[in-house]
Formats: C-alpha cells, structure tokens, sequence
C-alpha cells in the first residue's frame, strides 16, 4: 500500500478536497498535482525512507509536498517553526533528511538551525512549484504496512520532542472517528484550529477529511479566538476540532455564539473542563466531543460524548490495563492500527511504550466501570497528601470552574513543601480588567476544595508555559517556583 494514494483514492475528482489562503484544489487536481510533488521530490534524489521535512504554514502547498514525499517512497516530516530555534535545530539536525520543503521568509531560520553546514537541502515552495510543471505524475511506490510514512514530533511537555515513526498502515482507520462518533462524512467541512505538524490536525482533520472525501479547511495563519471565528464565518465547517484553551478563549471573549452554526465540535490536546464544556453548550447549544489521543496513536483513542467526565474507547480501540489491577490509578494499553512503530533513535523508550501496534501513554486512568475510564494526567501529575490520590489535573478543573469569569487561565503544579510533604501550587493569571476580583474569585474557589486537594502556594503570573501545540508544561511551572517567586499563602 502507500498512505498518500489510500487516502486520496475515494475523493470525487470534481469535488473540493481543501480550501485554503493559497486557493482551493479538487481531488482530482489534488491527485495529480500530488503524482508531479512525487516525481518531483525522486528528481531531487529523496529514495524510499529518506526523510522531508515540510517546514511552512498550512497551505495546499504544505499538503502536495507532505503527501508527494510518502507518495514517492519517502518519510514526511512535518516541523513546528514556533519550536524555540535550539530545539529546531536539534531535531532538524537529528533527522537525518535529505531536503526541507519551506517558505523563503524561513531561509534565514533554516541557515541558523543548520550552521554546521549538515542540514538537508532547502527547496523552497516556489521552487517546488515551477518545478512540477515539468514532472509527469507518477504512480505511488508501493510499500508494506509497516514501513515508515511519516514522523509526527511530540509537543515536549516532558523535554525534547521525540520523532513518533508512523507506518502506512496508521491510516486505515483514518475515517472511524468521524463517521462513527461524529457522523460526519462526505459531505462535511473539516476544520482544525490547529497546524498540521500537530497530530491533533493532521490526523483527525485532514487525513479524515482527505479519506471521507470532504473538503478541509485550512488557515495559514496561527489561532486566536478571533481568528477562529473569522475561518468559520467565512468558511462555513460543519466539523470543528478545537483545544481547550481556545474554547475557553472564545468563551472568555463572548464570541462562542458565533460559532453556533458548526454541528459538531471535538476537543483533545488536553482535558477539556466541565465548566468549558457546560459553558460551550450554553452559549452554542452544542456539545463537545471530548477527545484522548497521542502524537504517538494519530487518531483518538477514547472519547467523552456526553459530558459524563469518563472516556470509552473509540472504533477499533482495545484498552487493557498495563500492569495487574490494583486499586487507584495505571496506565492502559491501547491497540490500534495506527499505533506508531516507535520513537526515532530512542530503543529505550520505544521498547517500554511499544509493542506491535500496542502504546502505553505517560497517562494514568481508573476505572470507571462500563468499559469506561477516567483519565488522571500524566503519571508525575498524581500526588498522595493525606494517603490519598490528588491528579493537578481535577484541581485545575475544579478551581477554574469556580472562577472563570475573572481568571484567564490557571494550571497547578505539585511540590514537596519544607516539611518534605506533597503539596500544591497554582499559577493563575488574572483578567486585565479585574486582579483584585480574580483574586478573591480564586481564594473562594480553593477554599471549596477539600482540604486535600487545595492549593497551599498561589503565584500570579503574567502568562502560563505552554508548548506550541498549547499543552500547559507543569515541569516548567515548577522550575518557575524553584526560582524563588514570592507566593501568597
């Protein structure tokens, strides 16, 4: 098989696969102008399993060389240019690629990352593009399900991001989610308000979208609640996918309202609040699909349809606990078809997540009963105080229902205190217009919390550390504290 031609193979020749800044292209357009990328890329000397990096903003231009390099044999790679230029770098250098695909504005970039003179060969888009016009398309090169198609980075929320090697077969449940969770199809617009180096969008936007034979939207431009509601105002999607933070935002900004007109909205990248959720299906009166998935699974793995707080597995997902039951809190494993094949030069951490199309994520779960779990962060987010299991993960849910009206964000990070006991920290940042009010709002909101649960340092900031995807980075709220705020006790 080869992933690009699986799934670009249903789409309607005349019908818009995506619609973008740089225009819009029909399956059929899409298909051959993908058959030229390829000829185009084995021209430029990429064999099968050479790595392409696509360095760039979403645009149809992004998808053609993407897809043109799995099509021609090759490994895509899809990178991040907000990664800090260090981190860059390092992955640029640790890839190994043969050509980067990329805009001329990020030339100067790519000469910073690659200085020692190792980096790959930079084609920038206009080149590629005067290039196709002289390439005959070619058929795909055939590969075997488990050879390599492309690398997704993960966001680095627990360190450097790591390259999760994806096989061609990691795209044949590409269309399960959305035809059988959300009963989208066709005749869907697909939207995602995040960039395709992310999984997030990659997989459950444009590859889904791609395989339904839909048309996908995408915006060159990076998210703000604004500009999420520009896209959909403009561009009318049927099917959202959207992170909590900006859902949040929107809520925050008045403008869900706006975004009524979507039939169906799906939240991941991180657990999405009960009070965003009930604040989204008051202003829209539309609920959110709450989703749990991986830079290391694609697509999602579990899913909350109906606001119960408790996640079940989605089509073709097989969950079991990882090590023997006991009570509390584990990690599960989950069997999917697109499971990645493991991390790129990492044998020590691909052997302990990895096995067949088996992952275990950082997550720990409990169960729930009914065949449904309930997620409790990663496994550094539980703490016991008291004897008893605290995930910062429900500390954030519950403070910031308490107090979202006068809070922009918060997260919560745990410590060990001068006695050598577990506690908590909250980080908080407070709406412009109102400290004194966000402050009192958020003392009220601790003291309704179990005495277990409440947070024993408060530090107000400026801006919470998150990755470029948006996952908020407790470690570095830590490293924050350990380099001596004051707190308000």
């Amino acid at each position: 098989m080869n992933a690009a031609a699986y799934l670009l193979e249903v789409g309607e020749s005349e019908r818009v696969a995506i619609e973008a800044g740089d225009g819009e292209i029909t399956y059929g357009e899409l298909r051959e102008r993908v058959g030229r990328a390829a000829a185009a890329w084995q021209s430029l000397g990429v064999r099968p399993d050479d790595r392409v990096l696509v360095l760039g903003p979403d645009s149809i231009g992004w998808v053609v060389a993407y897809l043109g390099a799995i099509w021609a044999g090759g490994v895509a790679v899809g990178l991040n240019s907000r990664l800090f230029e260090r981190e860059l770098a390092m992955v640029i250098a640790k890839s190994g690629a043969r050509c980067v695909w990329c805009l001329p504005d990020s030339l100067e970039l790519l000469g910073r990352c690659t200085a020692d003179g190792r980096g790959p060969s930079p084609v920038l888009a206009p080149e590629l593009d005067t290039l196709l016009e002289g390439q005959q398309p070619i058929d795909a090169v055939e590969r075997s399900d488990d050879d390599v198609a492309f690398w997704i980075y993960t966001s680095g929320t627990t360190g450097l991001p790591k390259a999760a090697m994806h096989a061609h077969r990691c795209v044949w449940a590409s269309t399960d989610v959305a035809s059988e969770v959300l009963g989208a199809g066709r005749s869907d617009r697909f939207y995602s308000s995040s960039r395709l180096f992310f999984a997030y969008a990659l997989a459950n936007s444009l590859f889904a979208g791609l395989r339904s034979g839909a048309t996908v939207i995408l915006d060159p431009e990076w998210p703000t609640a604004e500009r999420v509601v520009e896209i959909v105002e403009r561009s009318r999607p049927t099917a959202a996918f959207i992170v909590p933070t900006l859902y949040l935002k929107l809520l925050q900004a008045g403008l869900a309202p706006r975004l009524a007109r979507v039939e169906h909205f799906v939240s991941a990248g991180e657990k999405l609040p009960a009070a965003v959720r009930a604040g989204w299906l008051e202003a829209t009166g539309r609920g959110i699909v709450d989703g749990y998935g991986t830079t290391e699974t694609n697509f999602l793995m579990l899913h909350d349809p109906d606001g119960s707080e408790t996640l079940r597995p989605t089509p073709r997902v097989e969950a079991w606990w990882r090590e023997p039951r006991e009570p509390g809190p584990g990690r599960l494993w989950l069997r999917h078809p697109s499971v990645a094949l493991g991390y790129w030069q990492q044998p020590g951490e691909s052997a302990d997540c990895f096995q067949g199309m088996c992952f275990s994520p950082g997550d720990v779960f409990l169960e729930a009963g009914d065949g449904r779990y309930g997620i409790r962060g990663r496994q550094d987010d539980l703490i016991k105080i008291s004897g008893q299991w605290v995930s910062v993960v429900d500390v954030d849910a519950a403070l910031l229902a308490g107090c979202r009206e006068s809070v922009q964000e918060l997260g919560t990070a745990p410590f060990v205190n001068d006695d050598g006991l577990n506690s908590i920290a909250v980080f908080a940042v407070a709406k412009p217009a109102s400290p004194e009010r966000a402050e009192r709002a958020l003392r009220e909101a601790i003291e309704a919390l179990p005495k277990t649960r409440r947070p024993r340092e408060t530090h107000w900031v400026d801006v919470l550390p998150r990755t470029p995807t948006g996952k908020l980075q407790r470690n570095k709220l830590r490293d924050l504290r350990a380099s001596g705020l004051t707190p308000q006790r």
